[in-house]
């Protein structure tokens, strides 16, 4: 069809196919019942493709990648594959994704749904209503700075390098992106560095700053150090709304934001590109749980993030609000009927299996539009 979006699923290694598959049967039904129209074009990357092409992407897969309104991803990582060199890991494959498509701004919500109060570490009275959103840049800072890498000295001790480099179009970017979100959310941006030791930080904080001046004055604006955004992320979470970083300390936090919530197995997330001439804008939207290869083929592992991912592909590439928000409230609905899969479960659940779970949350999408 011509009005139809390009749709590259890239399932990947572990359980990555398992959880694909519940959300491709979400798409299949919205293509019936929604008149949503994809072209979906399904490719191997990590070490599926390791096992067939010899490399952890191919360069046809970015170029699919390239054009396509939108890249659904899996996971990647497989301990067959930990003896091959640095770039032939299963885990480049999203790396130059990321790089190859320039997706400069990773979102992650870490949202406890009232169901799952409970299941966090924290208690349920500070963990309650939480919704945040991190922002977090994706190919600058530490992990891609040069200079870089191992190097003998002249004693034969070695030394390792790594760069934290950061320059303004970099931070100006993927600030607007967070005060953008804010605009939507709460309206408050908390700016995440370390500029008290560190010059990249010290740039961060003043760039946010200017543009903050310049264009999002409307917009509530706060500083902190990233040290002390991790302990205020474990005693007092809900005073955030957006949190904006770097890639190191996005990296840290997001991850452990993310357990404030329960369980890996609930969080989406979605990278960003630039907006383009023609209003498109390359994006890459994947849970955040990894390939988890010691449960992958046993019908155990929790779809939900995955299907969070494509609502929040809906959302952000597709500008479908109504059918992401169906989605999101089928999961909510699922969750409060007791249903749970095993990383998720308590005393009193009983576990039910990735498929089982995922058909749960179509089958309550049909519900709520009858």
């Amino acid at each position: 069809m011509s009005d139809a979006k390009k749709l590259l699923a890239l399932p990947g290694d572990g359980i990555g196919p398992e959880v694909m598959r519940e959300v491709l049967k979400i798409v299949h039904w919205l293509g019936q019942a929604r008149d949503l129209h994809l072209e979906i074009t399904e490719e191997l990357v990590g070490g599926a493709s390791l096992a067939v092409h010899g490399v952890p992407i191919r360069d046809e897969v970015i170029s699919l990648a390239k054009e396509a309104d939108a890249v659904l991803f899996g996971s990647v990582g497989d301990p067959a594959w930990a003896h091959v060199d640095f770039d032939k890991r299963p885990e480049v494959a999203i790396l130059r994704l990321r790089q190859e498509l320039e997706l400069f701004a990773n979102l992650r919500p870490a949202k406890v749904f009232d169901a799952l109060v409970d299941a966090s570490t924290l208690k349920p009275d500070v963990v309650r209503g939480l919704d945040i959103m991190i922002v977090r840049e994706t190919v600058g800072g530490v992990y891609f700075g040069q200079p870089r890498g191992i190097e003998t000295l002249p004693d034969g001790t070695k030394r390792g390098v790594n760069t934290e480099v950061y320059t303004t179009p970099e931070i100006e970017r993927v600030a607007r992106v967070a005060f953008e979100l804010a605009r939507v959310q709460d309206n408050r941006v908390c700016s995440v560095e370390k500029c008290n030791v560190m010059e990249s930080g010290l740039l961060w904080k003043q760039v946010v700053t200017d543009l903050h001046a310049r264009e999002y004055s409307d917009v509530q604006l706060s500083h902190m150090l990233a040290d002390n955004c991790a302990m205020q992320l474990v005693r007092n979470p809900r005073q955030f709304d957006v949190i904006v970083t770097g890639n190191l300390f996005g990296d840290i936090l997001s991850d452990l934001a993310s357990m404030l919530t329960g369980s890996l197995g609930m969080l989406p997330s979605a990278t960003l590109g630039t907006v383009q001439a023609a209003g498109k804008r390359h994006a890459l939207y994947e849970p955040i749980h990894g390939s988890a290869p010691d449960i992958a083929g046993k019908n155990l592992a929790n779809p939900l993030a995955q299907i969070l991912s494509f609502a929040m592909l809906l959302r952000y590439s597709f500008n479908r609000e109504e059918d992401a928000a169906l989605i999101e409230k089928a999961v909510s609905n699922v969750l409060d009927s007791g249903l749970r899969t095993a990383d998720i479960a308590a005393p009193g659940f009983t576990p039910v299996g990735t498929e089982a779970m995922g058909a749960a949350v179509l089958q309550e999408m049909k519900n709520l539009v009858q």
